[in-house]
């Protein structure tokens, strides 16, 4: 059975790390296209904020799950592995190598183990109290997951509402810690055969810089215009909760200068990659490979490529054709 599912190389790890970059060169030389597994750029509308890959970047790599949906929409866990699922076999029946790269790692996990959301309990009345709850303070129903399921809450940024809201939900109303259930209750057989490399640093900080450097940049680029455009359009929706963005709406309504929006989108992102990389770290299956290493770049992808086809993902030498 496990050769006649479809092979697929996986590229996950924190913000800023060169995700892209490595999955781009992968699927230069071994026939490839990338799936994207990031939550925030779905969206369209969003390109600076959420580092989304422009066309230099691409190299002429196609990339799926980029930029297709309005931020006023909602997109669930469920939905992103359903299309993800359609965009794998299409690739696939191609002849092309699918590369899932990306930093969210539910969604990456999800994916990879047929995870199936259809038997969490829902309560609408329920949810409704939290939601409300939410709206007047996101750190106090944060806090009460953190209570109820610290793994949970580890990997649902607080100002997620949407999904803090549902994993609180499940907790409350099974009794067991959210992040269980997916595990135990959800997970059935994996349509793929799939490796995964994730992107670490032996020295955070060389992290961090790299992410202060990023947010330095998307300012240059015209976030804080592309922002205000996209608030105007979409004041509402899980869209507007995404770092970068929702740091600058105090500095809209000048409560706060420019610098200090800046610094508070440098460090929400640093606690971001900081979640990310605890999230990776419980994938016992990935091989670590590390940025701040001497060989540099070259190093990563020989390593990586090494890996892949130790895995049996794909044979060294094979080049696109």
């Amino acid at each position: 059975m496990a050769a006649e599912k479809i092979k697929v190389a996986v590229v996950a790890g924190p913000t800023a790390s060169g995700k892209t970059a490595l999955a781009v060169e992968l699927a230069k030389k071994h026939n490839g296209e990338v799936v994207s597994a990031d939550s925030m750029q779905i969206y369209d509308e969003m390109q600076i904020g959420t580092a989304r890959p422009d066309e230099e970047e691409m190299q002429g790599i196609p990339h799926h799950m980029m930029g297709f949906l309005s931020p006023s929409e909602s997109f669930s866990v469920a939905d992103y592995v359903e299309q993800a699922a359609r965009c794998i076999q299409d690739i696939h029946a191609r002849g092309k190598l699918p590369i899932v790269a990306g930093g969210t790692g539910l969604y990456i996990r999800s994916l990879l183990r047929g995870i199936r959301f259809t038997q969490m309990p829902e309560d609408s009345s329920l949810r409704r109290e939290l939601e409300e709850a939410s709206e007047r303070d996101p750190m106090a129903l944060w806090e009460s997951l953190r209570q109820l399921d610290p793994e949970a809450a580890a990997a649902i940024h607080p100002n997620n509402r949407k999904r803090g809201v549902r994993a609180v939900e499940v907790c409350l109303l099974t009794g067991k810690p959210f992040s269980v259930q997916s595990r135990e209750a959800a997970e059935g057989e994996s349509p793929y055969r799939w490796a995964m490399v994730c992107i670490g640093f032996h020295d955070r900080q060389k992290l961090y810089d790299r992410i202060n450097l990023r947010v330095d940049k998307m300012l240059e680029q015209g976030l804080v215009e592309e922002a205000k455009g996209f608030f105007q359009s979409h004041p509402g929706g899980t869209a507007v909760q995404a770092i970068g963005y929702k740091e600058l709406a105090p500095y809209f309504r000048g409560a706060v200068t420019l610098e200090e929006a800046a610094e508070a989108i440098r460090r929400e992102t640093r606690r971001y990659a900081k979640r990310q990389l605890t999230w990776f770290r419980r994938e016992d299956e990935a091989l670590w490979i590390y940025a701040d290493e001497p060989q540099g770049k070259e190093g990563l992808l020989q390593k990586a490529e090494e890996y892949f086809e130790a895995q049996g993902i794909f044979a060294l030498g094979k080049e696109a054709r």
